[in-house]
């Protein structure tokens, strides 16, 4: 598959530190509402990239006033967008559990984020277009959405 977009790399680290960051928060604080909220943005940010909360904050705020500084690369968005739609799902089913009295498999599903976006953020291993990649060479990516 040719890559013909290019990805700002250091607006997907500032989503995956935001997404990290305020699990950790809905974690300690015991906030599963948060998780909601997180879910929420990534389901938004993935049907309408543009749309994003973390990355219209970094487009808007961080990178305008040069707090951090963007890492253009050619690179195909599917995969991320793909990543964080899953992400998204997982967080859902998260909420769910939570509100259905089930803790521990909902903080374990929050967690399965936290670790997989941790790994993104620090080891630059990205699953979720690990596993968009496979289905690709699987032929399965038909049903799949493209961004552009």
């Amino acid at each position: 598959m040719a890559l013909a977009t290019r990805v700002d790399q250091t607006s997907i680290r500032f989503n995956q530190a935001a997404i990290i960051s305020l699990l950790l928060v809905a974690f300690i604080v015991q906030w599963p509402w948060l998780i909601a909220f997180v879910g929420l943005v990534m389901l938004v940010g993935t049907i309408w990239p543009g749309a994003g909360l973390f990355k219209l904050a970094y487009q808007r705020v961080l990178r305008p006033a040069r707090l951090l500084k963007p890492a253009v690369i050619p690179d195909n968005p599917n995969a991320h967008l793909f990543a964080q739609g899953v992400g998204a799902i997982v967080l859902a089913a998260s909420f769910v559990s939570l509100l259905g009295g089930l803790a521990p498999i909902g903080w374990a599903l929050a967690w399965v984020v936290i670790i997989l976006a941790a790994i993104n953020l620090f080891l630059g291993f990205c699953l979720g277009c690990f596993i968009y990649y496979q289905l690709g060479r699987l032929g399965l990516t038909v049903g799949l959405p493209t961004w552009r």
